[in-house]
């Protein structure tokens, strides 16, 4: 384990791999990881220091409690709310989900336990889930008298296709990992307790790339995302113009003819 940094009483980074993989530790064990105003701002305040930083590579969102990677919005702490309480909360909540979304890097989650409504937007926000054989996922904001919010219903059916996604919004049942790894919930099951180990392993081999190659090749995919394919490639296009001419790819090109591993200079 590396360097740690705290961003409030219930968010933590820790540094991997020289600095090159970021840890995102949701540390809010007795709660189970439910996400409080302050837990949302904490959350915030970590993705924007992780996204200003040029040398970090990966980032993987990790949680500390042994029960759950996170089990939504603190619903003991909305019981207090009136309406007008609620609409303040919601742009707090709301950039906790996006800074996440939008963290420039590759993002991994590492997921066991429960990881429900919102914990579940919060993996679905990263580029790939890693879930142990406890992982149970779901999102059953209806049960509840609300949607989805943090991204939810875009973020799903961009997984698992618009009719799966409605199925399990509608009926808010709660997926174990087996059957998760098999619709495309989750994209690898591994045994209990390894998750983190995992996904930091798969974090430290991706993060032995180019750093400005996999930025732009996030915001292709991401951007390009439902485009049609001549836009999409325009996407394409646009994004290899961005790296073709960096350092990266100097460096990159040279490392190979030499045969010696690359040493990113990450511009």
């Amino acid at each position: 384990m590396g360097d740690e940094r705290r961003f409030g009483e219930f968010v933590a980074v820790r540094s991997h791999e020289g600095g090159t993989v970021a840890e995102l530790v949701l540390d809010r064990p007795k709660a189970m990881n439910a996400v409080s105003s302050d837990m949302a701002r904490s959350i915030t305040a970590a993705c924007e220091a992780l996204a200003g930083d040029r040398d970090v590579r990966v980032v993987v969102l990790t949680s500390s409690a042994e029960r759950a990677f996170c089990v939504g919005a603190d619903l003991k702490e909305r019981n207090s709310f009136s309406d007008a309480d609620l609409l303040r909360q919601r742009p707090v909540t709301r950039a906790a989900y996006t800074g996440v979304l939008e963290l420039p890097m590759p993002t991994i989650a590492a997921v066991h336990g429960f990881a429900l409504g919102g914990g579940f937007e919060l993996a679905l926000a990263c580029d790939l889930i890693v879930a142990d054989g406890t992982a149970v996922v779901g999102l059953p904001e209806v049960s509840v008298g609300v949607i989805p919010g943090g991204g939810g219903t875009q973020l799903l059916p961009r997984r698992v296709g618009a009719a799966r996604a409605a199925e399990l919004i509608f009926t808010a049942r709660r997926v174990r990992a087996a059957e998760a790894a098999e619709l495309g919930l989750v994209d690898q099951v591994v045994e209990a307790g390894a998750d983190r180990e995992e996904a930091l392993a798969l974090g430290a081999r991706i993060a032995v790339n180019s750093p400005v190659g996999l930025r732009a090749s996030k915001k292709a995919l991401r951007l390009g995302h439902g485009l049609d394919m001549r836009a999409g490639l325009e996407v394409e296009d646009a994004a290899w113009r961005s790296v073709a001419f960096s350092g990266d790819r100097a460096e990159g090109v040279a490392a190979f003819n030499e045969k010696r591993s690359p040493q990113w200079p990450g511009e």
